[in-house]
């Protein structure tokens, strides 16, 4: 008799993994899906970055690390901080953990306290609430539509704060939607948070790098706000190194050694390999990041024009991330075969099945209006995604 923990029967199951699925079952038939679904650079890791790496084999780098991190990576993420975004953190207030993921997490699960409300913008990433309901916290989604570049305003901001706020999610350049806030922008969230000392903000900055528009901006900036900003960023998007499973908090020190509290009970430190790979790339020199900016900037620029020759579909231009999230909403109620296109996730498996090209339905980030498509694809490939969506949308 199965009897999971409720714990477990809280959490959602997968949108991406029921299309990804889905997706592998067409192929394995020997359909030719395009796969606009996956949320990572289709470029590979700098050299200099992978022969760091066996550097560290070679040397036996091979044992158990520190929890927190190697003090070597946790400096080097103290440098980066300071070099690229005036940020003073020293190296205790790091810790390395086993992807971007798990530096979220471990900072949801050492803040919040079952019952106590989280704030989440919508579009947001699908983890995010999950992981509200792993601490037992409760979710309070601030939604923010296309008409808006999908960012919440201050007053949204002042609307949603209750005495039973703990903590805010903040992701820019964001995924879906590739949206930015501004700095004129982050400052209008500063002085609503300033009214309320209570609440924290979980500064998802992993898309730092992949900005069209010049420089990132963090919220961490903001000096009444430094003591209550957790930044969470990692090396896997700006680096091209989502399989080496690294990212970083960065925190005041109380909440520093929260995480390392937690992390150390339940996988301790992260890969030794990965580690000094990860100093390398820091360390390093940013031309291969700046070469795959200006491409997924070619590419977003060539989505926007495919997307904008598809009647009904409705689109922003994205400033960073490699995502673009179009209303699709225009397409509900349309048939094909007899059969109804209801919502956003009817749309993404009709296009699987007939235009057979793999996409995310927005209902996954909290937008039902609208779907995912990644452009972390060949040029060649995007032009024909496109065609098939233009003539899948056609036809209904």
């Amino acid at each position: 008799m199965e009897q999971l923990s409720k714990r477990l029967t809280l959490l959602s199951e997968s949108e991406t993994i029921a299309m990804s699925q889905r997706s592998r079952e067409l192929q394995s038939q020997g359909v030719d899906v395009i796969n606009l679904s996956l949320g990572e650079p289709d470029f590979p890791t700098a050299q200099h970055v992978k022969e760091a790496a066996i550097e560290a084999i070679n040397t036996n780098f091979t044992h158990y690390t520190p929890v927190p991190g190697i003090p070597d990576l946790r400096k080097a993420v103290s440098d980066k901080l300071l070099r690229d975004n005036d940020l003073h953190y020293t190296p205790e207030q790091i810790i390395i953990s086993n992807g971007g993921k798990q530096s979220l997490a471990n900072v949801v699960l050492s803040l919040v306290d079952p019952g106590e409300e989280v704030i989440i913008p919508s579009p947001f990433w699908v983890s995010y609430p999950e992981m509200v309901k792993m601490a037992e916290g409760v979710s309070v989604v601030v939604n923010a539509g296309i008409d808006q570049d999908f960012k919440i305003t201050p007053a949204q901001l002042e609307a949603a704060i209750t005495p039973k706020t703990k903590l805010m999610f903040l992701n820019s350049p964001s995924n879906p939607t590739g949206s930015i806030y501004s700095l004129d922008e982050l400052k209008g969230l500063v002085e609503v948070l300033v009214r309320h000392p209570q609440v924290f903000v979980l500064s998802d900055e992993i898309y730092e790098y992949i900005n069209y528009v010049g420089k990132h901006y963090t919220i961490a900036s903001f000096p009444e706000m430094k003591e209550r900003v957790i930044v969470v960023n990692g090396v896997s998007k700006g680096y091209a190194m989502t399989g080496w499973r690294l990212g970083y908090v960065a925190a005041p020190l109380w909440i520093a050694k929260a995480c390392n509290k937690l992390q150390g009970q339940y996988t301790s430190g992260v890969c030794s390999i990965a580690q000094k790979a990860s100093v390398a790339a820091l360390n390093g020199s940013m031309k291969e990041t700046l070469a795959m900016r200006e491409a997924f900037k070619r590419r977003r620029d060539l989505m926007v024009k495919m997307a904008a020759e598809i009647p009904g579909l409705v689109t922003s231009v994205p400033p960073g991330a490699f995502y673009l999230f179009p209303d699709v909403s225009a397409f509900f109620g349309k048939k094909f075969q007899g059969k109804e296109i209801n919502n956003a996730r009817d749309l993404s498996f009709y296009l699987l099945e007939v235009g057979h090209v793999a996409t995310v339905s927005g209902s996954a980030f909290g937008n039902g209006n609208c779907l995912r498509l990644s452009y972390a694809c060949a040029d060649e490939i995007l032009v024909e995604a496109m065609k098939r969506i233009k003539k899948a949308l056609g036809d209904l």
